[in-house]
């Protein structure tokens, strides 16, 4: 039953918004269920850039959430110089935001960040001055020593005490837990909590579908340094030299689209090996989904990616690197696992599924699925997440 006397704050670096309606798409997710445990305001701060100079203010129920978005202007010039400009309209952006959110539904019983460290900043100054307990959601990759990008003393400094103070910190994977604590966040109470999937909207593969093409899925960000998307095509071309009845779908948009969709233009495939779909949303990505055989993710990186809960709920066999949480989700009644980059591990791995798809049973990797990623699971999670605050 919802606790109409709950009143949790979503602190988000990323969060959907009017320039990317996938942005923070599953920390949308988690606010959403948390919905059925009591009250959720969200607050996302955008920094609008290329000139952009008209501060917006938009104050939505999505979802039964209340949403507060503040877009404020960039500043322009030496980084050093403007450091304290930026900061203060950050700091403004905020207080718009929060003085809405508290007209709206009243003033925060707890603070839920996700993605460090400026909105653990604000949420350690709430918990100062509102006498504001926070608890943390960490979904960045920044940890893992393969992007090496968490850096910058005084962020460090921030980042520890944010983790220190907070009621009880959580993460998508296992992995990225040990990757925070290998850089000395750490807190009394850390544990797990999945991305959600809705299982009613990702439902099983057409089972009356029936096709002499085996057909491979991938979903992605298209950015090639972390999805290595030229490394899937080249094993794809060694695979269509051996095995004809097979295609490669490929869903997304992304900085490196273009550069992708004419790489495989260069390379020799067959009609019909490769389609490039763009990006598509709601029943569309579904639909792609259920059409599809088998998920393909070959990734440098990863933390625990929404796209392979997905595709369990729709029963669908994962392919993957044994990169990042992967490993701890992905075993051989639901896919396969290569190594980061092997080519050669790919292209065997997408032979073996062809060739073993029958070995795979949907309803089983939908129900086990369900256990961990289904909005009933992770409104579990949350609970035991909120029940931390003391």
């Amino acid at each position: 039953m919802k606790n109409k006397d709950l009143h949790i704050l979503f602190l988000t670096r990323w969060y959907p918004h009017k320039f990317d309606s996938m942005f923070g798409l599953f920390v949308q997710r988690h606010a959403e269920v948390a919905c059925q445990i009591g009250n959720v305001s969200v607050i996302y701060l955008h920094e609008l850039k290329d000139g952009q100079k008209e501060w917006t203010v938009t104050n939505d129920i999505e979802n039964d959430c209340h949403v507060v978005r503040v877009y404020y202007p960039d500043v322009e010039g030496v980084k050093l110089l403007c450091l304290p400009i930026k900061a203060y309209r950050f700091i403004k952006a905020f207080r718009i935001a929060y003085k809405l959110v508290v007209k709206n539904l009243g003033k925060p019983t707890l603070t839920h960040v996700n993605i460090l460290t400026r909105m653990g900043i604000l949420a350690e100054c709430l918990r100062i001055f509102k006498k504001i307990p926070y608890v943390i959601t960490e979904h960045w990759s920044r940890y893992l020593p393969i992007t090496n990008t968490y850096k910058g003393f005084f962020r460090k400094i921030a980042t520890k005490r944010v983790v220190k103070k907070a009621s009880a910190v959580s993460t998508v994977s296992k992995n990225l837990e040990n990757a925070m604590k290998s850089h000395k966040l750490l807190n009394d109470s850390y544990f797990l909590l999945p991305n959600v999937v809705d299982f009613d909207l990702f439902a099983l593969r057409h089972s009356n579908e029936k096709s002499d093409v085996f057909r491979f899925l991938h979903v992605s960000c298209f950015e090639d340094r972390s999805k290595n998307i030229s490394g899937l095509l080249k094993a794809t071309l060694k695979l269509s030299e051996e095995v004809s009845n097979f295609e490669l779908v490929l869903v997304g948009d992304g900085v490196d689209f273009e550069v992708m969709k004419q790489q495989a233009a260069t390379m020799p495939f067959k009609a019909g090996t490769i389609k490039f779909t763009g990006l598509l949303e709601g029943n569309d990505l579904v639909e792609e989904f259920r059409k599809s055989n088998a998920l393909i993710l070959f990734s440098n990186y990863e933390n625990m990616p929404v796209v392979i809960s997905e595709a369990f709920a729709c029963g669908l066999p994962v392919i993957a690197t044994k990169v990042g949480g992967i490993p701890e989700f992905v075993d051989e009644s639901n896919g396969i696992l290569v190594d980061r980059g092997n080519e050669e591990q790919l292209k065997n791995a997408m032979q073996e599924i062809i060739l073993n798809y029958s070995k795979y049973d949907s309803n089983k990797i939908r129900n086990q699925a369900d256990k961990i990623f289904s909005q009933a699971a992770v409104k579990k999670s949350l609970e035991n997440l909120y029940n931390k605050i003391n």
